[in-house]
């Protein structure tokens, strides 16, 4: 069983990615309460913990290449959003194991497999962005967990 956080950022992860592929390629504002929910701010006007953990995890995602950003807007946005060559390509992927040249997940290195060894797959119902979706609308939070898991490591046989 996970922290309850780290649900939380693969739920978040999950919206994130969802809505920049949706709006891909143009950029746009993400606004974390778009994606964690109306914030409380205290009595002082500091942001929920929550609130920060989306905010949080937004920055990881782009430090990490999976998005890209111009300016941090008082804390509440990003301006300039779009997703990451990286991401666009690894969500309109397959996971299956099949997909990277018959190597198993636990068998890839990011510094001996390129971003050619993930092939085009026939059915859309198959890519990442379809099972992304399908998972966070009617999934657990422990299959939602998983499949985030799976894209983190598609993702190291993508060029950074």
């Amino acid at each position: 069983m996970t922290d309850l956080h780290i649900d939380d950022f693969y739920r978040d992860t999950a919206k994130i990615l969802l809505t920049l592929y949706k709006s891909f390629p143009r950029q746009i504002t993400l606004y974390v309460e778009d994606i964690a929910g109306p914030d409380t701010p205290d009595e002082f006007g500091l942001h929920s913990k929550r609130h920060e953990a989306c905010l949080s995890a937004l920055l990881w995602l782009s430090n990490a290449g999976y998005l890209h950003y111009s300016d941090i807007i008082k804390r509440e946005a990003l301006e300039n959003v779009t997703l990451s060559h990286r991401a666009f390509v690894l969500l309109n992927s397959s996971p299956n194991n099949e997909q990277l040249d018959g190597k198993s997940i636990s068998d890839l290195d990011s510094t001996t497999h390129q971003a050619s060894s993930i092939k085009p797959v026939a059915s859309s119902k198959s890519l990442l962005i379809h099972q992304l979706k399908e998972t966070l609308k009617y999934g657990s939070s422990d299959t939602l967990a998983s499949l985030i898991k799976r894209l983190m490591i598609l993702s190291r046989a993508l060029p950074q």
